[in-house]
Formats: C-alpha cells, sequence, structure tokens
C-alpha cells in the first residue's frame, strides 16, 4: 500500500470555510469570489486581467479562438506534455506542429521552433513544463520576428518565474487548478493577459457569447467557474509562495542526496517551482525502480510514457508524423517521485535511501 503518494492537495480550514460563506450565501457561479480571485491572480501575475474559467483544458481552448487561430492553421508546440496541449489545437480546427524538446530541461526546444515555422503557422504553445519555464526570451523572439501568437501553457508552473518575470506574463498565459497544481480550486482554469480587448473576448466566450444578459454575440461555451472552486483558489492563492517554497526545499534535498546524473536541472534565469521533481533513470532501469518504490510503499509517476505525437489518435488523425528522439528516450526515461509540501523530512529521507539503496543495486 502506498504511503507516500506522488500528489496530495493540502485543504486546510480557510479553504472549509470559504466554500461554506459562499454556500450561505446563495451565489454560487461567476459571482463576487470569482472576481475577487480574477483580480488577485492577475496582481500576482504581474499581468492587467486574469479571466477564470472550468479548467485549463478550457483556458487553452479560449485562449486559441480568441486569437483566431482555425481550420488551416497551423500551431508549433511540444509532443512533452499532457494531451490537452494538442487536443485545444485539433478542438478550433488546426494542426498540431511537434517539435522535439531540450533534454535537460524537458522543455520545448526554440532552435526546433523556427525551423518548423510555414506560412501557415499562427502560433506557437510552449509548455512550462514540471514547473520551470520554457526558454521564453527565446520564443518571444522567434515569435516577434515571425508575427506569431505566443499561448503559454503555463499548467503545471504557478509562481514559475523566467528573468524574474511570472509564468503567464509573456503571452496569453493559461492555468489549470486541477487537485494535483501547486494550487487548486479542486477543479478550475485561468487566462492571462495584458491586452484589454484579448480579454473581454475570454469573458464574452466563456459565458455563451453574452456581453448582455441573453444578448448572444458571438458562439461562446458554457466553461465558467462556481464561486464555490474560486473561494478555495483564493485561499491557496494566498498560500502559494509557501507551498513553493517547500516544494524547493524538497528538490533542494532531492539534489543534495540523490546521484547528480539523475537529478533534474534548474535553468539559469529560471525558478522552477516543482510541480514534479522528475528524475532520469537509464539503462532500462525506469520501470524496475518504479516497482522497487511502490513495493516500499513510495508513489511515482511517468509523466509521460507515450509522447503525444506517438499517440494512436493523433496518428489516426494526422498519419505518420516525424521522429522526434530526445521526447522519445525521454518518455522511457523520466519518473516523477513526490516533492509536494505534505511530505515529511522522515520521508523525503526515506526517498532518497530508497532510490540509492536500488541504484547501488543496478550498477553492481
Amino acid at each position: 500500500m502506498t504511503t507516500i503518494p506522488i500528489a496530495k492537495p493540502i485543504i486546510g480550514p480557510e479553504e472549509k470555510s470559504a466554500m461554506l460563506e459562499v454556500l450561505d450565501s446563495g451565489i454560487l457561479a461567476q459571482g463576487p469570489r470569482v472576481k475577487a480571485l480574477e483580480e488577485a491572480f492577475a496582481e500576482y501575475c504581474g499581468v492587467e486581467h486574469a479571466i477564470a474559467v472550468s479548467s485549463g483544458t478550457t483556458a487553452l481552448h479560449i485562449a486559441l479562438l480568441v486569437h483566431g487561430v482555425a481550420a488551416g492553421d497551423e500551431v508549433i508546440t511540444t509532443p512533452f506534455s499532457f494531451i490537452a496541449t494538442a487536443n485545444c489545437i485539433l478542438y478550433v480546427g488546426a494542426k498540431p506542429v511537434f517539435v522535439d524538446i531540450d533534454p535537460l530541461t524537458y522543455n520545448i526546444d526554440p532552435l526546433q521552433i523556427e525551423k518548423a515555422i510555414t506560412s501557415r503557422t499562427r502560433a506557437i504553445i510552449p509548455v512550462h513544463l514540471y514547473g520551470q519555464c520554457a526558454d521564453m526570451e527565446a520564443i518571444m523572439d522567434i515569435a516577434e520576428k515571425h508575427h506569431l501568437v505566443v499561448i503559454e501553457d503555463a499548467c503545471q508552473s504557478h509562481g514559475a518565474q523566467f528573468a524574474g518575470r511570472q509564468a503567464g506574463s509573456f503571452g496569453t498565459g493559461t492555468f489549470s487548478f486541477y487537485p494535483t497544481k501547486n494550487m487548486t480550486c479542486g477543479e478550475g482554469g485561468m487566462i492571462t493577459t495584458a491586452n484589454t480587448d484579448i480579454a473581454e473576448r475570454c469573458r464574452v466566450i466563456r459565458n455563451h457569447g453574452m456581453r448582455r444578459r441573453y444578448y448572444h454575440d458571438e458562439l461562446g461555451f458554457n466553461f465558467r467557474m462556481t464561486d464555490i472552486s474560486a473561494a478555495i483558489g483564493l485561499e491557496q492563492l494566498h498560500k502559494l509562495d509557501t507551498f513553493n517554497a517547500r516544494r524547493r526545499e524538497n528538490a533542494a534535498f532531492y539534489d543534495g542526496h540523490l546521484p547528480q546524473d539523475i537529478c533534474p536541472q534548474e535553468s539559469r534565469d529560471c525558478k522552477h517551482v516543482y510541480h514534479q521533481y522528475t528524475i532520469c533513470v537509464k539503462d532500462g532501469q525506469r520501470d524496475a525502480l518504479r516497482e522497487y518504490l511502490a513495493f516500499r510503499g513510495i508513489g511515482s509517476e511517468i509523466y509521460y510514457p507515450v509522447p503525444i505525437h506517438r499517440q494512436k489518435f493523433i496518428h489516426d488523425k494526422l498519419g505518420d508524423l516525424p521522429h522526434l528522439p530526445i521526447s522519445e528516450l525521454a518518455s522511457q526515461q523520466v519518473l516523477s517521485i513526490p516533492v509536494h509540501p505534505s511530505i515529511s523530512i522522515e520521508d523525503r529521507q526515506f526517498i532518497v535511501d530508497t532510490i540509492n539503496t536500488f541504484m547501488e543495486r543496478a550498477r553492481d
């Protein structure tokens, strides 16, 4: 039985009290708590606007719609992400174009982006994987040079920074508040932008295309957030920096006590918030280590065992896609171990001892 889970949301009395206040108020959806969370999250990210939605997936979907990405367009992105990154491109009728990743950070490689640009390219979606920002300086330079939209998939990187700027403050940002994230609403998402027109269209599309009640100006969706979710999210946002500091503390302990050749790398310009602490296990030992961890009661997970460009339905939809060797190798070697704020000093020491024992035996 797993005694140290790979993820564990921390829901305290503050979240429970805030949720009960919403229930007592009778205003349960798209009310004052949603507005308060939007304002607080925009301030936290250093942008003018934040638009609360029902999930990280709907945040990505709306962002693509608002920027006019449609059938016939191409969107360059990474194959090493959760499937939602590519799904949202397909939702709007566009084609995802996958380019390979940096072998140290697992984020999209800017050097590969420019090679993939065609006359149909409309946007770039970098994913800030595992809690570390992609190289946004290089990506924004490429986007400006080629007049492309940048939509940041920051669903794993609440509070992460690149060159002192918050994730979600470079292009149009999208975030998820799923229970395993660095902060949660139970379920929910957020779009961040400095552009007032973009923000207004996001608000319209999330609410059935309405600018005035019962007057529908365009096709929209029911992608609203509830005040119950927002009340939880507000309390979580207050705690986010503390949660992230604990994650970084746990990661630093692993860095200092595990073999350096398996530890993740924090880029020089980045502040990593360790949504996941992902080690690299070579020589075909990854699955054996995962089994050994499970035997010892330690949860782990593979993010991701199959790159998006090798998923069956993507092949069915797009046909044969180019070989992307770094992503494909990473899918055979990555393993995420518990780094969340709930693990104790004793837990992390046990995790380190267990991994080191396995590695010593594997090398004998």
